[in-house]
């Protein structure tokens, strides 16, 4: 109470502080020139980003790159598969580009090792393909590739923690370049194995991720980061691996703040109704988990949403069909839930193909916390300045609304209430600040100074050549 306190003290002494800023910047949208306007979104302060797959948050160039060295993927070496043997006898899919860890590729018969090419080996044409089989970029991809193919391709790499713990870093470093204070991330520690396939328990993983976020580079982005471990709803033994993420969550609660469920809905193994019974009895076995739960990301109306909501969940992922469910948006008026809203991932995947029918303005202007969030942005190939770049253009939002996004995805952040406490300060006296130095009418000549890295999605999209990292 103490914390919540002084930082509404606080914040309403820094929007005094901020003053007339909101006409400001309803100038700077009708001057600005598109690269400007980004760059100074890219500049701009930000909460956190609440909505995040760890595994599809890395871009494809940064899983090459670690994958294919040997001091930053702790020895291992990777094989790919390039091609198929003629009369292949397999009922298992042909994915083109999977890949595979050196123990898997020893273990193969020689006539299948043909098939694959060590990933440092690769031609540039290979290359450049592997890399664009990891991403989505082409018109009409959508969720059938994301779903049935780009996991599949990265295949064994996510085995590897030395692989996934550099990952992790390279995305906070540049999380930090684009002004974010929290990263609240979907880290599982089940699935982990050695260079000789020994899996990996979830105490050495633990350990092992606590050292590596523990060196100078980790701290030195600047970014707070906690875990959620995140069970596949749709999987047979879906119950199994609830009741163990949420036994390992609960044993490791300053680093693993919260569990989620994710995984395509429209598989009809993993509707929210089905965990009922399960959730309610691990309720009486342990304290107060916090929930953030995958949900109406989906075509067409059902009541997965309000089903999610009874299973305990704080937090919804998603919710871009609530509209069809028109008692439970009246619920969640009462402002006790949020919706972690991902607009590039609803575009690409084809759940709201036109954004500009994005159910998120009305979300926002209604009362319904909301925030922006990247999902996959490894296989968007996008940061998330692009989120707010696409909704301050598209939604025409407000300075207010703007400042809004990121004090709820600090708000309602899983974090330690102390913690939450001090990034909430800090982002109010930042966007105080920021509010401050573009204030004056030749503000914008300060962009000059700011270095935006923008990627493939704002090069495709809106012509942009800032340069890539």
């Amino acid at each position: 109470m103490r914390y919540l306190l002084l930082l509404l003290l606080l914040t309403a002494a820094l929007a005094a502080q901020a003053g007339d800023f909101a006409a400001r910047f309803e100038e700077i949208k009708r001057t600005a020139t598109p690269a400007q306007l980004y760059t100074f979104l890219y500049a701009l302060p930000k909460g956190g980003d609440l909505h995040n797959h760890l595994g599809g948050s890395s871009l494809p160039e940064w899983w090459l790159a670690v994958a294919t060295d040997p001091a930053r993927n702790g020895g291992d070496t990777f094989y790919t598969r390039v091609r198929f043997a003629p009369n292949l006898d397999t009922a298992a899919p042909l994915v083109l580009f999977s890949t595979i860890r050196q123990a898997t590729y020893d273990q193969l018969p020689e006539s299948a090792r043909g098939d694959y090419v060590r990933l440092d080996q690769l031609t540039p044409e290979q290359r450049q393909a592997w890399l664009d089989s990891v991403r989505l970029e082409r018109p009409g991809e959508g969720r059938e590739e994301f779903f049935r193919a780009i996991w599949q391709r990265l295949g064994q790499l996510g085995d590897n923690l030395h692989v996934t713990t550099e990952l992790l870093v390279l995305n906070l470093q540049a999380f930090g370049a684009e002004g974010l204070r929290y990263l609240e991330t979907q880290f599982g520690v089940f699935g982990y194995a050695d260079n000789q396939g020994r899996p990996l328990s979830p105490e050495e993983v633990v350990r092992f991720v606590r050292a590596r976020l523990a060196r100078p580079d980790a701290a030195a982005s600047g970014v707070t980061v906690r875990f959620q471990s995140t069970v596949i709803r749709f999987a047979p033994n879906a119950e199994q691996r609830l009741e163990a993420a949420y036994a390992f969550v609960s044993a490791h609660r300053d680093l693993w703040v919260g569990l989620n469920m994710a995984g395509i809905e429209e598989d009809g193994k993993g509707y929210p109704a089905r965990f009922l019974g399960k959730y309610r009895e691990l309720r009486r076995a342990y304290p107060t988990l916090p929930l953030s739960i995958h949900a109406g990301e989906m075509d067409g109306p059902d009541h997965h949403i309000r089903d999610t909501l009874l299973l305990g969940a704080s937090r919804i992922g998603h919710g871009v069909n609530l509209l069809q469910d028109p008692d439970t948006l009246l619920l969640m008026r009462q402002g006790r839930f949020l919706i972690e809203i991902n607009l590039i991932s609803n575009r690409l995947l084809e759940y709201v193909p036109d954004l500009a029918r994005h159910p998120f303005p009305e979300y926002l202007r209604t009362g319904i916390p909301v925030c922006l969030n990247t999902d996959d942005r490894g296989m968007w190939d996008s940061n998330l300045t692009d989120e707010y770049y696409t909704a301050v253009t598209t939604f025409n939002l407000s300075w207010d609304e703007l400042v809004q996004l990121g004090r709820n995805s600090l708000a309602f952040a899983f974090v330690q209430p102390d913690v939450k406490a001090r990034l909430l300060a800090d982002y109010e006296q930042a966007v105080a600040g920021f509010a401050e130095a573009y204030r004056p009418a030749d503000s914008l000549s300060r962009l000059a100074a700011v270095r935006p890295v923008a990627y493939g999605y704002a090069r495709r999209n809106w012509g942009f050549s800032f340069p890539g990292r």
